[in-house]
């Protein structure tokens, strides 16, 4: 008897249709139990504890695949910096690389985690983190871009074109509305129509709409119903009015509670089919779901994985040698240096090597490795040059460099005195602020509880200040010599009113990468001229900000925050969005904007006032009538990094979309642009930009 041919997975080069052919041909020659478990991942739980704990060490297979018919499955792998595998280059977290506000370097970071996924035997990532930071305090704050829409769109669209560029499946995370971590599994977001819309979406739809071909939705609820399996954001949402046409995964365990999920929208259920799987057959056969539900599931997949099989390869070959290449770590060290913000300098910065020949190195952080949080997006490089090693590495044998910290303030005080200069590290590591994952979680293969996997490390920030002893090391070296720096190492926003006052210089650094050291010590000696530029609000004083409570059952999210809701109580910032100093000084003049059919053009001159050569992050704000709708006094629309050369003048220019100035209006449910009186706002921060503005009428 001649059995017939099994339908197989199109060839290299195959075009749309074939693809949706072959696609549909394999659905229609598999079972419902076989269509039911490409729709989960398998074997992780088995694989995390043969590895000891760490997240994906071995390729974990996340969705797809089926063996009787040759059918590879997805291989997934984290994360925000880096690949979570192998010996892998470990970039600056995501905020760092917010801080920099460059769009063509985080392409390019996305093009060098997309080589190294490849390289390690992995097809998709979660490395597109979005989440806005409505909140300092949130654990994972360091694995997004910041606290505007706009900004994350724009970030997170560059990272995932990025990866996909060398066809790996990226994943955009968490859809949508996680923004704290204690409480994620079990929080109900409660949110207004335009809210959701006008602030919690748009960057997500930013980066669907660039090409993201996967969704990772988040744990939380949104307005009563967990996101996994929330038909309105899965379906009505993302599929119906985004046309997105890619497959949504669940986050890792406790990521769906209902079989109803897959109706809802949901593809995948990860890591293993603990809500589908049997349960789902079951369901189909039950006539609880539809068989087509499951149809359609696997086609999103299929045709999803042959969109990136099918294309052709930018190399040739992705051999391991490219793991954590050169190359990819001069790329490191970029990031670090883009993305430290100088908060304050009175003078002191930039040092002169010649100068400064005994050199203080204070506090405990310094010559710690520290990376960021140790949960999903840790990276394992093959080494970390600390701020320690970085400074003394490049002061070179002949300096003095002594040590001290928290620990013994009076030795920290004398090294101090003693020094030409003293450079005190503080700040944050994973326990005090990263992934939570609470002590039921179950995280092996016979469902058992990880007993405290992670007790007491991360988790949102218990303090968005500093500790008593860091506080109190600063000031002692303050007092023992007044060219002191501090260097603020923190995934999000540190309030610093109590010390920043009397402290001559300050450079927020976050977790800045394997080459952070290196990258710190050429800014503080002036190597690299300082251009990062804060991606979120610091404020004076805790009560400026939204309220956060990290237990929560319920918690409302309103319309405004950082500097949309300082700017609207009329509070000023500690250092505003967007602030950012430099070892020169830039000013701007000839603004001019011109109307088009559907966009105004926006064009500034940017003048080098200084000595050297710097980077200028050039940020535009759009104001609103505020008549039809009442809106934020102004929304960031637009941003470009330009280098000029010391006297140098060169225009900018920006264009903003008429599209992106539109505002939801509930009752018709439809986007609406405001006609009036635009005000158009350009300068090198949200403060700054006030000074420079002109008004042009749309409508």
């Amino acid at each position: 008897m001649n059995l017939p041919d099994l339908p197989t997975a199109p060839a290299k080069g195959a075009s749309a249709s074939e693809i949706t052919q072959a696609a549909a041909a394999l659905i229609g020659a598999m079972s419902l139990a076989e269509k039911v478990e490409m729709m989960s991942g398998q074997g992780f739980f088995a694989s995390y504890q043969a590895n000891k704990g760490r997240w994906c060490a071995e390729p974990y297979r996340a969705g797809g695949g089926c063996e009787r018919l040759g059918l590879a499955p997805l291989y997934f792998t984290d994360g925000p910096r880096g690949v979570c595998a192998g010996e892998s280059t470990c970039f600056p977290v995501t905020m760092a690389r917010g801080a920099s506000f460059d769009v063509d370097l985080e392409r390019r970071i996305g093009e060098a985690m997309g080589v190294e996924i490849r390289a390690l035997g992995r097809s998709m990532t979660g490395a597109v983190c979005v989440n806005l930071l409505r909140h300092p305090a949130w654990g994972r704050a360091q694995e997004t871009y910041g606290e505007d829409p706009h900004h994350l769109g724009e970030m997170g669209a560059a990272l995932s074109q990025g990866i996909q560029s060398h066809n790996v499946v990226a994943s955009v995370k968490h859809f949508a509305l996680n923004s704290m971590e204690n409480a994620r599994f079990k929080v109900d977001v409660r949110v207004d129509e335009r809210t959701l819309r006008e602030v919690y979406l748009p960057h997500f739809k930013r980066i669907i709409d660039a090409g993201c071909a996967s969704v990772m939705s988040a744990y939380n609820k949104v307005n009563g119903e967990y996101c996994g399996q929330n038909r309105y954001l899965l379906t009505d949402i993302l599929r119906d009015e985004w046309g997105f046409n890619g497959f949504v995964h669940s986050d890792w365990v406790r990521g769906v509670y209902k079989v109803y999920g897959a109706s809802a929208g949901l593809d995948v259920e990860n890591p293993e089919p603990l809500v589908f799987g049997k349960s789902l057959v079951e369901a189909v056969e039950k006539g609880q779901v539809e068989p087509q539900v499951i149809d359609q599931a696997c086609r999103r997949i299929l045709e999803t994985q042959f969109r990136m099989l099918c294309a052709e390869d930018p190399l040739s070959n992705y051999g391991p040698d490219l793991v954590a290449c050169d190359a990819h770590r001069q790329l490191a060290y970029e990031a670090a240096c883009k993305g430290a913000v100088l908060l304050k300098n009175d003078g002191l910065l930039p040092l002169r090597p010649e100068a400064v020949r005994r050199v203080a190195v204070l506090g405990r952080l310094a010559g710690l490795v520290n990376t960021g949080d140790g949960g999903s997006s840790r990276v394992f490089p093959p080494y970390v040059v600390t701020a320690l090693a970085g400074i003394t590495d490049a002061l070179g044998p002949d300096a003095q460099v002594t040590t001290g910290d928290e620990t013994d303030l009076a030795a920290a005080a004398v090294a101090a005195r003693g020094a030409d200069v003293a450079i005190v590290v503080v700040g944050y590591t994973l326990r005090d602020e990263g992934e939570y994952i609470p002590g039921d979680i179950p995280l092996d293969d016979e469902a058992k509880p990880s007993e405290g996997l992670r007790a007491g490390l991360g988790g949102d920030r218990k303090s968005l200040r500093l500790s008593p002893d860091q506080v109190a090391l600063i000031e002692a070296s303050i007092e023992a010599n007044p060219r002191t720096v501090v260097v603020v190492v923190a995934g999000s926003a540190v309030i610093m009113s109590e010390w920043d006052g009397r402290a001559p210089a300050i450079l927020q650094t976050f977790y800045n990468g394997m080459e952070g050291g290196r990258a710190l010590a050429d800014i503080l000696l002036g190597a690299v001229c300082p251009s990062g530029k804060l991606p979120f609000t610091v404020p004076e004083d805790e009560a400026d900000l939204p309220f956060f409570d990290a237990e929560a059952d319920s918690i409302d999210y309103g319309p405004l925050h950082g500097y949309t809701l300082l700017e609207d109580r009329g509070v000023p910032a500690a250092y505003p969005f967007g602030h950012g100093l430099s070892y020169t000084s830039f000013s701007y003049r000839s603004l001019k904007v011109r109307r088009l059919d559907h966009s105004l053009d926006i064009e500034v001159a940017v003048r080098n006032d200084g000595n050297v050569a710097g980077e200028e992050v050039t940020q535009l704000y759009v104001g609103f009538p505020g008549i039809q709708a009442k809106r934020p006094k102004k929304l960031l629309k637009a941003f470009g990094r330009t280098c000029v050369q010391p006297g140098q003048t060169r225009i900018v220019h920006l264009q903003v979309k008429f599209d992106d100035l539109r505002w939801w209006d509930v009752q018709t449910r439809q986007w609406l642009l405001e006609s009036g009186p635009h005000t158009v706002y350009v300068g090198g921060s949200s403060a700054m930009a006030q000074a420079l503005h002109r008004s042009v009428m749309i409508g």
